[in-house]
């Protein structure tokens, strides 16, 4: 029996399979990936993949037209999004070549649909680094390279896990038990100052930041609780430092924050503010913190004072000559 894709533009039912499939996060709920479109000025195509009645994946694109040129990514450019693109339902309980086979057509039917709805002159696609099989993408004309993120393993007890950490980092934060300061999840107001903050600090380095403000307190606002959490660290009671974490059930993502702080504190407050966020992410029975990219050498020497382990994810990339080598110039000099 071949794949059936469809789009499923009903928000209840898409997040229904968005609950079962272990490759997914929040963003992939039907309310982000409406926001992304929003905030991207694209066109959503929620596409699902179903063997009979059975839910095999799901992989949302977006399209953005400009004039005559169509292009479709996974997730939008320029909202800063880590991961999006496919992700399997009721796949892991078959035999490998049974598996092959069904991811396989599932990927190969919706570039099917993204080729007669879209037509792109230009696609990409960015996977989690749990949606594994990549080859599908490979065997029809797409360039998969690999990127890398770092993952701490958060299913040992907390002294062991501190215990991997760097010795300048284990001070760190037992300094900073007897220093006077405060972390707090906090809401849109928290948020507002750790994207600003981060802004200013991209700005400083002649950097462009197009993370919207708003796009991320709409986020907060529509996702189920605890989805994004906004940790904030302030002494004196004045604001020094903040990290946004997304939590999708299984594992805790550090999606933007943890920048260098404006004024000197006696405090280290991105290793207290990282080790919190790691803490409660431990208390709430969550797998992994994944520190968001592990390709900068000068950011990962930071990242790597926390023991992570090298994880891999996909760029999935096809275009015409012309439209790539703009793509390429674009991420280069944005």
């Amino acid at each position: 029996m071949s794949i059936d894709i469809t789009t499923i533009d009903d928000e209840e039912e898409w997040n229904r399979y968005v609950e079962r499939s272990d490759g997914t996060t929040p963003l992939h709920r039907y309310g982000a990936l409406a926001l992304q479109a929003d905030y991207a000025e694209a066109t959503l195509y929620p596409y699902a993949g179903f063997k009979g009645q059975e839910a095999v994946g799901l992989f949302p694109v977006f399209e953005i037209r400009k004039g005559p040129v169509s292009t479709a990514f996974s997730p939008p450019p320029d909202i800063r999004v880590p991961y999006l693109g496919p992700a399997t339902l009721n796949v892991a309980k078959l035999k490998r070549r049974k598996r092959d086979r069904r991811v396989k057509r599932f990927v190969e039917g919706c570039l099917e649909r993204i080729e007669e709805e879209i037509g792109p002159k230009y696609a990409h696609f960015r996977t989690d680094g749990r949606f594994e099989d990549l080859r599908p993408f490979g065997w029809n004309d797409h360039d998969v390279t690999p990127e890398y993120t770092y993952l701490v393993d958060l299913t040992a007890d907390e002294e062991t896990v501190k215990g991997r950490f760097s010795s300048d980092a284990r001070s760190n934060i037992r300094d900073g038990e007897d220093a006077a300061y405060t972390i707090e999840e906090g809401g849109p107001a928290a948020i507002e100052r750790i994207v600003e903050q981060v802004r200013n600090r991209y700005e400083a380095q002649d950097v462009s930041f197009h993370l919207s403000t708003e796009f991320v307190v709409d986020l907060y606002e529509r996702l189920p609780a605890g989805s994004i959490r906004p940790y904030a660290l302030r002494v004196d009671g004045e604001f020094v430092g903040g990290i946004l974490a997304i939590d999708d059930g299984d594992r805790v993502y550090r999606w933007q924050g943890g920048v260098r702080p404006d004024a000197e504190t006696e405090v280290a407050p991105n290793d207290l503010l990282d080790w919190r966020v790691m803490h409660d992410a431990m208390e709430r029975g969550r797998s992994g913190y994944d520190l968001v990219g592990a390709d900068s050498p000068r950011i990962n020497r930071y990242k790597a004072k926390f023991g992570p382990e090298l994880e891999t994810y996909y760029s999935v990339e096809q275009g015409t000559p012309v439209m790539n080598t703009m793509a390429h110039l674009y991420r280069k000099f944005r």
